[in-house]
């Protein structure tokens, strides 16, 4: 398989411009962390969503963000998971006033590192809530992995969080749909 590569150390960062650039009206970058949110976040009113994980298989999770999807996305390096400061940052910058919810992969890094940005954002007094999807169906637990990951499946709650979140739905009410 050919891969367009310029240059291994520079992946993350060249498609962060990439999907700027493609994107202009529709996604900015936070200053000064890899994070990428919707031009018009935060939406008031609205309950702000935020994923993320290793990056490698775009367009996974900015390729998501936009109106009735993600707020915003945290991609981490190549297959490793984003950092808590990266998660955290999101969260802030998402926050419409009725919360956020956290859609994470169960990968021991994802869930350690947004959960601990999770505990940041509550000592700042913003409600967040999280779900941990674990839709893999071949492998119960490995050697990398405790239970099922989250694979594919993360689309389907990033759509459906996104369009219930559009609606105006509350925290509570957008995670029990997913």
């Amino acid at each position: 398989m050919k891969k367009l590569i310029n240059n291994p150390n520079d992946v993350v960062k060249e498609m962060i411009e990439g999907l700027l650039a493609a994107h202009p009206s529709y996604l900015r970058k936070l200053d000064n962390i890899d994070v990428i949110v919707r031009k018009d976040a935060p939406v008031e009113g609205k309950v702000g969503l935020v994923s993320g994980g290793g990056s490698g298989h775009e367009p996974a999770h900015a390729g998501y963000v936009g109106y009735g999807m993600l707020d915003a996305a945290c991609p981490g390096a190549v297959f490793t998971s984003p950092t808590p400061d990266q998660v955290y940052e999101a969260i802030k910058a998402v926050d419409g006033g009725k919360g956020v919810l956290l859609i994470i992969k169960n990968y021991t890094g994802d869930v350690m590192n947004f959960e601990m940005a999770r505990e940041m954002a509550q000592m700042e007094g913003i409600e967040v809530d999280e779900v941990i999807v674990n839709d893999d169906v071949a492998v119960e637990n490995s050697t990398w992995t405790q239970g099922r990951r989250g694979i594919a499946g993360t689309v389907f709650v990033h759509k459906i969080a996104g369009a219930k979140a559009q609606e105006g739905a509350s925290l509570q009410e957008v995670k029990r749909v997913v």
